[in-house]
């Protein structure tokens, strides 16, 4: 199987070693990197560490394949339908075969962290069964089982398949590539032998217009932060029905609009607390839309775990 191709504007080999590749990543949204494994013939385990709302890959879909990502942090968008997107989320699983795949992967939150088993179906297909000895999955029935279209399945029921997972995540380097091995085998045969719902609840997906409506709130949240807006303004100004915009803001970034920019204004309070030490913590507080020292030194300490001066005074 082929690694992944990338830009030489935003990605680079950092190593390359005994089957495992490292790239890292970099954009005007920030950067990552990602950590590759040829476990078996036709069979890739990536670990993919984002901070960045999106990257760029030349890959396109040029072969079969079924690819399984798990999300353990952050957001990662994906198309569901024509011209519409839904989320993953922590413990999500998507099956997919990369047919809608554009070249982006869009993380909303800027922050993504997980990891990606990528079957090449012709190659792996005739190499497991050789791997072990009465190896019964088929790969096929398996796509054809989650993701028999061109859109993911998507699986949030976290179950055993989350420990599998979580087992990957920190593995002595002594032993990595065997226990890659089993821990891959053992995914498979869990997928095989699960029994999806057969009326099972799908999380909603959003158009497009819906998403770059939801996404311009959130820049214009982030560029007047010092202001104060109701939601009712806010459907208005962006003409999006007020439900359907708190729906999909949250579906996107995983929270409401008010527990986002209380989060965003309190990092971005820090950041003025650690570097601007000649600014009050009441002009501070200006800065990042309260108009009163002790209402924000309370939600300060909401999310910090102290007040604002104990925060500056601990970093000095």
């Amino acid at each position: 199987m082929k690694e992944p191709l990338f830009t030489e504007e935003n990605g680079i080999l950092l190593a390359r070693s005994d089957g495992c590749s490292v790239y890292q990543f970099r954009n005007a949204t920030g950067d990552g990197t990602m950590t590759c494994y040829e476990v078996f013939p036709g069979t890739m385990l990536s670990f993919n560490d984002f901070h960045m709302a999106y990257f760029d890959s030349e890959y396109t879909p040029g072969r079969e394949l079924l690819a399984i990502d798990h999300c353990r942090e952050g957001k990662m968008e994906y198309l569901a339908a024509e011209n519409a997107y839904a989320y993953v989320g922590a413990g999500d699983i998507k099956l997919d075969r990369r047919l809608t795949h554009t070249g982006r992967f869009t993380f909303p939150s800027s922050h993504y962290h997980g990891l990606t088993v990528a079957f090449d179906m012709e190659i792996a297909s005739k190499a497991l069964p050789g791997e072990v000895r009465d190896f019964l999955v088929d790969l096929q029935k398996l796509q054809e089982k989650f993701c028999p279209g061109q859109y993911p399945g998507v699986i949030h029921e976290k179950g055993a398949a989350e420990h599998i997972f979580g087992e990957l995540y920190q593995v002595p380097e002594k032993i990595r590539i065997p226990y890659f091995k089993i821990k891959i085998l053992e995914l498979l045969l869990y997928m095989d032998a699960l029994e999806l719902p057969k009326n099972r609840e799908e999380r909603p997906y959003y158009y497009k217009t819906q998403v770059e409506k939801v996404k311009s709130i959130q820049i214009f949240l982030t560029e007047h932060m010092a202001e104060n807006h109701t939601l009712e303004e806010l459907s208005d100004r962006f003409e999006i029905p007020l439900t359907g915009m708190k729906n999909c803001f949250r579906s996107v970034y995983g929270t409401s609009i008010k527990a986002w920019l209380t989060d965003y204004r309190m990092n971005q309070a820090a950041e003025l607390l650690r570097t601007d030490r000649g600014k009050s913590v009441a002009e501070i507080a200006g800065m990042v839309g309260y108009d009163s020292a002790s209402k924000f030194a309370i939600a300060f300490r909401k999310i910090m775990g102290m007040s604002p001066l104990e925060y500056r005074n601990a970093i000095r």
